[in-house]
């Protein structure tokens, strides 16, 4: 029987004379990523895409692979017939014959999206809920609470058979609303970060900022993995690998160990920003949590952001570790995360951190460093991997 995913746009609808460009992205990030399934033909009429589903392709890997796309709400897999009444009860009883069988009561809804089809949705949803009653004795209709709801469709050619929406990935589409930086270390929170702002229509540029010998190539391949499991929802994503050891080493030599930390977060938000205009980003995305750790308070952040002239996002800031987890374990980044390979920000860490820096002394301890020939080093040295 052929199939069809009928996919609602979500919040794209609410977007005015801009809606279009909205719906070209969508539908741009939905056949590249597709098209490593199946060769499904993508349109879109009055708000609602089609993605139809040839009858050799595998229509669970279709479905799972647009569940991932940002800026698809729902998402319907029906079954495709004439728009007889026939037609569409011989599709409800063959393409919903295992729900049929385990459901006790059902109901029955009808969009007519053809207002010139001769019977109103009312009319059609009696006919066809009278014949699957009489048919299916063990099936009750029940017009408030049913265990089954079988959904008809009615549009200009077809009619459509399925058993209701499943949630989509939601947001907006990736690239809608421009591009950004990312730094992504081996921890939970990062992936996470990525992927929320991936979700409001950010395309992602990886950052990451690597530590041999004192970080193990084992822990680079796990960051690569990270980002490679975002490709998931985020599409193809350049991950950039930032030599950072000989910033480390003058830092420890140079500076009082207490402001190691900020003076090396502040090398970060510099260099991340330097490639981030190198690839065209309107911002910085980060994954701090306020009060998570001793340079994520307020006044470290202060610190730490007043070298950056583009915006800094930190979407979970106002998350606690275990909303944090909880979504790492959604997207499947949270295994990879606590796997015990560690990152740069392990290296030379304090004993006793600033908490409450000021900057007039951060300033002091950086005037012992060659900043701009350690960063301009840094962003020369950076290694590009291409991903997803």
């Amino acid at each position: 029987m052929k199939e069809v995913l009928l996919l609602k746009c979500g919040e794209i609808v609410l977007k005015g004379l801009n809606r279009k460009k909205f719906e070209d992205r969508l539908l741009g990030n939905l056949r590249r990523r597709i098209r490593a399934v199946a060769p499904c033909p993508v349109e879109i009429h009055q708000s609602v895409i089609y993605v139809w589903i040839p009858e050799d392709a595998d229509g669970d890997a279709v479905t799972e692979a647009v569940r991932r796309v940002f800026g698809v709400a729902t998402i319907c897999r029906a079954a495709v017939c004439e728009k007889t009444l026939e037609s569409m009860q011989a599709a409800a009883e063959s393409y919903l014959a295992g729900r049929i069988a385990d459901a006790r009561s059902f109901k029955v809804e009808t969009k007519r999206g053809d207002k010139k089809f001769p019977m109103t949705s009312i009319q059609v949803s009696q006919h066809i809920g009278g014949e699957l009653a009489d048919k299916y004795k063990h099936l009750q209709p029940d017009m408030h609470t049913p265990e089954l709801t079988v959904h008809l469709e009615i549009r200009t050619e077809h009619a459509f058979v399925h058993a209701g929406p499943e949630p989509g990935a939601g947001g907006m589409p990736v690239g809608a609303n421009g591009r950004a930086a990312f730094l992504l270390s081996g921890g939970i929170d990062s992936p996470v970060a990525g992927y929320m702002m991936a979700k409001r229509g950010l395309e992602l540029v990886g950052v990451h900022f690597f530590s041999y010998p004192y970080t193990s190539e084992r822990a680079k391949e796990k960051v690569v993995e990270l980002g490679q499991i975002l490709t998931r929802y985020t599409g193809r994503m350049p991950l950039l690998i930032v030599p950072f050891t000989k910033i480390q080493e003058e830092i420890r030599d140079k500076c009082h160990e207490e402001l190691f930390t900020l003076v090396m977060r502040r090398f970060m938000m510099r260099i991340a920003e330097r490639l981030a205009v190198q690839y065209e980003c309107g911002g910085l995305i980060t994954g701090e949590s306020l009060g998570q750790v001793a340079s994520q308070t307020m006044p470290a952040m202060a610190v730490t952001g007043a070298v950056c002239e583009l915006p800094v996002f930190r979407p979970v800031i106002g998350m606690d570790k275990e909303e944090i987890v909880r979504i790492a374990r959604k997207i499947d980044t949270f295994e990879t995360s606590i796997l015990p390979y560690e990152d740069c920000c392990t290296v030379f860490t304090p004993k006793h951190p600033n908490t409450r820096p000021k900057l007039p002394k951060i300033l002091e301890a950086e005037s012992r460093l060659d900043v701009e020939t350690l960063v301009g080093e840094a962003v020369a040295g950076t290694e590009r991997i291409v991903l997803g």
